[in-house]
C-alpha cells in the first residue's frame, strides 16, 4: 500500500519588504502557475515545504499575507554569484498579491533583464 507524500513541515512566517521597482523586478516569477516570488534566505528549505509570507510592497503601509509552497532554490555558493534563496509560489485562489505586483510591474514585465532566477 502506497502513502501518500506530503510536502515539507511548515517553516514559520518569512518577512520580505520591497522598496524598489527593480528589486521587485528581480525577485518576481511570473512564468510560475499563479505567479511567485524569491526570497533570499540562508534557511534551510526543501521543495513543497509550505511558507506564509507578510510581503510589504514599495510604500505600502499594509502587510500583504501570502501562503504558498518552495518550488525552487539557490544555494548558498550558486554559480554566477546569484542569491541564495527561495522560489514560493503563490497558492490557488487568492490573486491579491500577484495582481498587486504586476500593477507596480506594469510596463516592465516583457524587459529582458536578468532576475534572481532567470
Amino acid at each position: 500500500m502506497n502513502e501518500p507524500v506530503s510536502p515539507g513541515p511548515r517553516n514559520g512566517i518569512l518577512s520580505l519588504t520591497i522598496k524598489d521597482k527593480s528589486v521587485l523586478y528581480a525577485a518576481y516569477m511570473p512564468f510560475i502557475k499563479n505567479g511567485g516570488l524569491f526570497i533570499p534566505t540562508n534557511k534551510n528549505y526543501r521543495l513543497g515545504d509550505e511558507v506564509f509570507m507578510l510581503l510589504s510592497l514599495m510604500d505600502e503601509a499594509e502587510k500583504i499575507p501570502v501562503a504558498g509552497k518552495v518550488i525552487w532554490m539557490t544555494p548558498k555558493g550558486a554559480q554566477g554569484n546569484r542569491a541564495a534563496g527561495v522560489g514560493v509560489q503563490f497558492n490557488d485562489g487568492d490573486n491579491s498579491a500577484r495582481n498587486q505586483i504586476e500593477t507596480h510591474l506594469a510596463g516592465s514585465l516583457k524587459s529582458d533583464r536578468p532576475t534572481h532566477t532567470m
